[in-house]
C-alpha cells in the first residue's frame, strides 16, 4: 500500500498533496474501479489532514472523473466508460443489414457500432414496452396528433458492474406497427437488425434519418445515473427516421455524456460538374 510522505502544512496544498497522493494509489491499483475509498475518517488518519481538506481533495479527483459519488454516500473509484464514437454512416450500414439473414443481422446492432461490446459482453442490457400517449413536443417531431398513442421503447445498458448507464428512449406510432404484435413484445430484444428490420416487416423503410444534436447541463439524477464528473455537459441527440413518403415514422432520443462521446458526421458533396 502507498503511504503518504510528510504534509505540506500550508493548507492552500495540503488538498492537492492528498488528491495527488490518491490519484497515485489508484494508478497503482490499491483500489480497483468501482471500489469505495476509504471513510473521511479514515482519510483524515492515514493523512493527518483535516476534513475540509481530505472533502476538497475528494472533489478536485471528482471533477476530473477518477472518482466518483454523491454527497452523503462512499466515494468510489469510478468505472471508466468506454470511448463511443457515433458515425452517421451507421444508418447506412443499419439499412444494408435489413435484407441479410436473420445470424448476419444479429452480428451487429448500436452496441457494437457505438462502442465495439457485443450485446452479450454487457453487464446489463434491459428493454421496456408501453403504449403511452404522446406528449405535445413528441407529437409535433412525429407529425401526429398530441396524446396519440405511440409505441415507447426504453433501452437501458451498462457495460460493466458500478458503471453508469447508457439510455435511448424510442417512439413508433402505435397505427403504423399494429400490423405486427410482434412488435409490441419486448421479449423480442434484442430484435435482429433493429428498428430498420422490425420497421421492414410492416413494409415501412427507412429513406432518410435526422440527428438533432443539443446540449445542457445534467440534472443531479442524470449526473447519478449516467455517472458524469462535475462540469461535464449531456449530449442530447433527438434521431428522426423518415420513410420513403416522406413521413417522421420514428423518433429516438439518446443523451450521452460529452466527455466519452465523438459524433462523427460525413456529407458527400456533389463534383462541380454535376452542379452544372
Amino acid at each position: 500500500m502507498w503511504k503518504a510522505g510528510p504534509m505540506d502544512t500550508n493548507s492552500n496544498r495540503q488538498w492537492a498533496t492528498v488528491a495527488d497522493s490518491l490519484r497515485r494509489a489508484i494508478q497503482e491499483g490499491e483500489w480497483a474501479p468501482g471500489d469505495p475509498l476509504p471513510t473521511t475518517a479514515a482519510l483524515r488518519e492515514r493523512f493527518k489532514a483535516s476534513g475540509h481538506v481530505v472533502s476538497k481533495a475528494i472533489q478536485h479527483l471528482k471533477n476530473e472523473g477518477l472518482v466518483t459519488g454523491v454527497a452523503g454516500g462512499r466515494t468510489r473509484v469510478r468505472v471508466p466508460r468506454p470511448h463511443a464514437v457515433r458515425d452517421s454512416e451507421r444508418y447506412i450500414a443499419e439499412k444494408r443489414n435489413v435484407l441479410e439473414p436473420t445470424d448476419e443481422r444479429a452480428r451487429y446492432g448500436a452496441s457494437e457500432a457505438d462502442t465495439g461490446i457485443a450485446i452479450d459482453e454487457l453487464y446489463e442490457d434491459r428493454a421496456r414496452y408501453e403504449v403511452v400517449s404522446a406528449d405535445t413536443e413528441t407529437a409535433r417531431l412525429l407529425n401526429i396528433e398530441a396524446a396519440e398513442s405511440v409505441l415507447q421503447r426504453t433501452y437501458t445498458r451498462r457495460h460493466a458492474a458500478g458503471a453508469g448507464i447508457t439510455r435511448a428512449t424510442s417512439y413508433i406510432p402505435l397505427d403504423l406497427i399494429s400490423g405486427n404484435p410482434d412488435l409490441l413484445d419486448s421479449g423480442k430484444e434484442p430484435w435482429p437488425g433493429g428498428t430498420q428490420h422490425q420497421l421492414s416487416t410492416v413494409g415501412i423503410e427507412i429513406d432518410c434519418i435526422v440527428d438533432r444534436v443539443t446540449a445542457a447541463m445534467p440534472t443531479p439524477a442524470e449526473r447519478d445515473d449516467y455517472d458524469i464528473p462535475q462540469g461535464v455537459p449531456l449530449l442530447h441527440v433527438v434521431k428522426i427516421s423518415h420513410d420513403t413518403e416522406g413521413r417522421p415514422v420514428e423518433l429516438t432520443r439518446i443523451p450521452m455524456p460529452a466527455d466519452t462521446v465523438e459524433l462523427v458526421y460525413r456529407t458527400q458533396l456533389p463534383r462541380w460538374d454535376e452542379c452544372r
